[in-house]
């Protein structure tokens, strides 16, 4: 006992030497489930710190009014109170046409881009063909290409300047510069990819027996295709299209190239614009003029044009999750 009593008074005496951080180590050695609590409250803090002060940095450039916007010392908190700035951004452009604009652009681009990778995900995912491999991942290697290696090329198209013979006759491609055309396709072709990817996974793993039974009743592929496979493959599919729309929703370069940056003036002029694409990238900057910037009315933009699709995420999450936790595992 008077042995054991003198290893506890060695030990006391030795923690208190060893000051703070160096008795927090002895304790985590002896229980490691304190090293893996410390690094879970480490990595959770780190996690929130740079999801989110984007979004309190522009809250407090939103509220804090122009002028005043010179230098922020830390804490960086706001300098005034002018909450007027989210309804000047609606007076000064009309930012709700932006947003419109880019909602139509993403649902077309989502439109199409579901259609055809379902297709496209049905032959990959189901059917057996020589060099499906190989041409699945050139497929997937295409997603990697820089938007700006399509620049040049798909400008020249768009804008008229490329004749092509055909058969001795002249061709010369059509103006579509300011119309949809020339980012829905760009947009079409980038995101596409993953869109097959993801749905390739989920259809593969659709039982042969319940396609066989839908052809034995009487249908065609494409009629079990959308009858029996894609409703059964709703998660991936419901999450290709979220994602497909997001990534449209805040692309910017083809959005920024391909149009002059014009909006219909109002809601009622909005059908009947041919040419007034402009997405909501261009409505931030059009509060940039040639000698000053809003910056209150960009931050205050921004944060405006965020919401819809915050909104959106909100509702599809757990079938976002979903879908991808079960194309991970199911591959």
């Amino acid at each position: 006992m008077a042995q054991q009593s003198d290893t506890a008074g060695l030990d006391a005496d030795a923690n208190s030497s060893q000051g703070p951080f160096g008795r927090w180590a002895s304790k985590a050695i002896q229980n490691p489930k304190r090293v893996y609590r410390a690094m879970f409250y480490v990595v959770t803090a780190f996690f929130l710190f740079t999801t989110l002060f984007p979004f309190y940095w522009l809250l407090v450039l939103a509220v804090t009014p122009n002028e005043a916007i010179t230098s922020f010392g830390f804490p960086p908190v706001p300098h005034g109170f002018n909450p007027g700035a989210f309804i000047t951004i609606f007076e000064t452009v009309p930012l709700h046409i932006y947003v419109l604009n880019s909602f139509v652009l993403g649902l077309a681009t989502t439109a199409i881009v579901l259609v055809i990778a379902s297709l496209a995900g049905y032959v990959f995912g189901r059917l057996d063909f020589p060099g499906r491999r190989p041409l699945m991942l050139l497929i997937l290697a295409v997603s990697y290409f820089p938007p700006a290696a399509f620049l040049l090329p798909l400008f020249q198209l768009f804008t008229g300047n490329v004749d092509i013979g055909l058969f001795g006759v002249a061709v010369s491609s059509p103006n579509l510069y300011n119309t949809p055309i020339p980012m829905v396709m760009p947009f079409t072709a980038l995101f596409m990819p993953l869109s097959i990817f993801i749905l390739t996974t989920f259809y593969g793993q659709i039982p042969d027996g319940l396609e066989d039974a839908a052809r034995i009743e009487g249908t065609t592929r494409l009629g079990a295709l959308f009858r029996v496979i894609m409703p059964l493959s709703a998660p991936g599919v419901a999450t290709a299209g979220v994602l497909t729309f997001i990534s449209v929703y805040n692309e910017f370069f083809f959005s920024f190239l391909m149009n002059d940056g014009q909006v219909a003036s109002k809601l009622t002029q909005f059908f009947a614009s041919q040419n007034n694409w402009a997405p909501l990238v261009q409505g931030i900057l059009a509060y940039q003029g040639q000698y000053s910037q809003m910056y209150n009315l960009m931050a205050a933009a921004s944060i405006v044009g965020v919401l819809p699709v915050a909104v959106l995420v909100v509702i599809a999450q757990e079938k976002i999750v979903s879908g991808l936790t079960a194309g991970a595992l199911k591959e």
